[in-house]
């Protein structure tokens, strides 16, 4: 966790503990979504449906010591999403407290 980011900002919206889901976390206002969560503390698992681009913010996001996850899925088939909760049941053991979702 970015201790710089927290510190800038009030200690009360401090979200370690805190887990969160973002789609579509790899691009535009999904990917800043996922790095202002992670900088407060949550850990975040993203979904997209390309493993290229998740593989990408992966990286970047583990430079900056942000704990995020990802896996592939598109929202349209209704097996991924199931395969995408079981997959984030089991990061988070069963404890998803924030859900942000975009599609495109």
């Amino acid at each position: 966790m970015s201790e710089t980011k927290l510190s800038l900002k009030d200690k009360r919206w401090s979200l370690h503990g805190m887990t969160a889901l973002v789609t579509g976390g790899t691009r535009g206002l999904g990917h800043a979504i996922v790095e202002e969560l992670a900088e407060f503390g949550a850990a975040v698992h993203i979904c997209a449906r390309s493993q290229e681009d998740i593989d990408k913010c992966l990286e970047q996001w583990k430079s900056k010591g942000l704990n995020v996850t990802g896996s592939v899925c598109d929202l349209l088939c209704s097996d991924q999403r199931k395969r995408l909760m079981e997959t984030v049941g089991s990061i988070f053991q069963g404890k998803l407290n924030i859900l942000v979702r975009f599609y495109t």
